[in-house]
């Protein structure tokens, strides 16, 4: 259970704040990238030795490119949220569905009380790491780009940035 002192950190401002979908000169997203320490990939889905890489985006923020419950998305890295939060459209896309009944207080963002459907996601996958059963909750409205949140992030163990790279894994 989230209970009721649920408090998004920093990222969570977003939801007021509405954070733009970075991209590069050609159009393209930057984002995660792998760096095996040994130069090759673990087979089973865990890095043991290696390291994922995030470059930080022109608006200061870190992305990572996720697979939930098989399906791609953007999210934005955010140490400060206790769990993942999906926004309406992303965790409709994952085959999450919910009912208006169900939509509750939450917590309390940057802009006040935030409102929402706590969640259990089967597989989160960033880049070969993958995890089961991680906490989250639906953001139906209000929220512009899910966040990644350390009910995944504490699984993972090194999550740290140095200069304009974040490091995770190792």
């Amino acid at each position: 259970m989230l209970g009721r002192t649920l408090i998004f950190g920093a990222g969570a401002i977003a939801l007021g704040l509405g954070v733009a979908m970075p991209s590069d000169e050609d159009g393209t997203n930057r984002g995660t990238h792998y760096v095996p320490a040994n130069g090759a990939h673990s087979g089973n889905g865990d890095w043991y030795a290696g390291e994922h890489a995030l470059t930080r985006e022109f608006d200061g923020h870190f992305y990572a490119d996720a697979q939930i419950e098989g399906t791609s998305m953007r999210m934005l890295v955010d140490t400060g949220a206790s769990v993942i939060a999906l926004t309406g459209d992303d965790a409709r896309a994952a085959g999450l569905d919910w009912d208006d009944s169900e939509v509750r207080n939450i917590g309390t963002g940057a802009s006040g009380a935030v409102y929402g459907v706590p969640a259990i996601l089967s597989e989160v996958e960033i880049n070969g790491l993958t995890r089961s059963n991680v906490r989250a909750v639906i953001i139906p409205e209000g929220l512009d780009i899910s966040l990644l949140g350390q009910s995944y992030l504490s699984q993972i163990g090194r999550v740290e940035i140095e200069g304009d790279t974040m490091v995770l894994g190792g």
